[in-house]
C-alpha cells in the first residue's frame, strides 16, 4: 500500500492539513470552538458511512446534509471567513499580484493631506474632544457613507474636522470618513469589534474604530474623550498613546 503512495497523495494529504489548520484558526478567533469540534466529528461519521461501511441510505442522507451544510456553514461565518480572505489577500507576499490589478500605489508626497488630520487630533486631544477618524485605502467603504452616514464631501481641513467633532455638534458621536483626500462623510455608524484583546480601559470609539480595519484595509485614528490619547488601529490591531511626531510616522508609512 505505501507503494502506491504518490507525491500528488501528499499534496492532496498537504493542503487539507492547512485547510483543518485555517479553520481551526477562524473558529478559535470567534470562538466557536464547540462547533468546529462538532463539524470534525460530523466529518469523521460521514467518512466512517459513506467510505469505510459504504452504507449506501445513510450515506446518502449524510451527503445531502454536507451539501446543505456547506452553505449553512458560509451563512453562519461570513463575517470570519470574508476576514480570512482579506487578511491572505492582504499579505505582503499577494502585493505584487494586486499591483497588477489595482496599480502601484502613490508615494509619500502625495499624502500632505495628513497633516491637517495630526494637527487636528492633537488640538482634539489637548482639549479632551472624542473623535473617530477612518482614512479609506483599497477597500471603498461606500456602505458606511452613503447608509450610515450623512456625506459632506468637502476639502480637509483642520477647522472643520474640529468643528465636526465638537462637543453639542450633530455629527460628533459618529466616525468621519476621508476618502481620495476629501472629507467624504461624517456621523458614521461602524461595526463594532468583539475581540479580546481589546484593553478594557478602551471604550465603544476604539472598538468601532477596530471593527471597521477588521472588515477592511482602512486605517482607524481615535481620540479618546475620557484621557486624551490618540491612538490608531489598522489591521484589527491598534497602537495606543501615539504622540505627534508618531501618528504623522504612522500615517505616512502606512499610507505612502
Amino acid at each position: 500500500m505505501l507503494l502506491d503512495f504518490e507525491f500528488l497523495d501528499f499534496i492532496d494529504i498537504f493542503l487539507v492539513a492547512i485547510m483543518l489548520y485555517y479553520s481551526y484558526r477562524v473558529m478559535k478567533e470567534s470562538r466557536s470552538m464547540n462547533v468546529f469540534i462538532g463539524i470534525l466529528i460530523f466529518i469523521l461519521l460521514w467518512l466512517v458511512v459513506s467510505v469505510v461501511l459504504e452504507m449506501k441510505l445513510l450515506g446518502s442522507i449524510l451527503d445531502k446534509l454536507v451539501s446543505v451544510g456547506v452553505i449553512g456553514f458560509i451563512v453562519l461565518f461570513q463575517k470570519e471567513i470574508r476576514q480570512f480572505f482579506y487578511n491572505l489577500g492582504a499579505h505582503q507576499r499577494m502585493a505584487p499580484v494586486l499591483s497588477l490589478f489595482m496599480g502601484k500605489r502613490k508615494k509619500s508626497s502625495d499624502i500632505k493631506y495628513i497633516m491637517p488630520v495630526v494637527s487636528a487630533c492633537m488640538s482634539m486631544a489637548k482639549d479632551r474632544v472624542g473623535a473617530l477618524i477612518v482614512i479609506e485605502r483599497n477597500i471603498p467603504l461606500d456602505e458606511f457613507m452613503q447608509e450610515r452616514g450623512e456625506m459632506v464631501d468637502a476639502n480637509i481641513n483642520q477647522r472643520l474636522i474640529e468643528n465636526i467633532f465638537y462637543k453639542g455638534a450633530p455629527l460628533h458621536d459618529g466616525a468621519m470618513i476621508i476618502s481620495k483626500k476629501r472629507i467624504k462623510a461624517a456621523g458614521c455608524v461602524l461595526p463594532v469589534s468583539h475581540s479580546r484583546d481589546i484593553p478594557k480601559e478602551l471604550g465603544l470609539r476604539h472598538r468601532a474604530g477596530m471593527g471597521i480595519t477588521e472588515e477592511s484595509d482602512a486605517l482607524a485614528i481615535i481620540v479618546s474623550e475620557e484621557t486624551g490619547r490618540v491612538s490608531v488601529a489598522v489591521g484589527g490591531k491598534i497602537n495606543i498613546r501615539l504622540s505627534f511626531e508618531d501618528l504623522e510616522s504612522f500615517l505616512a508609512k502606512e499610507l505612502a
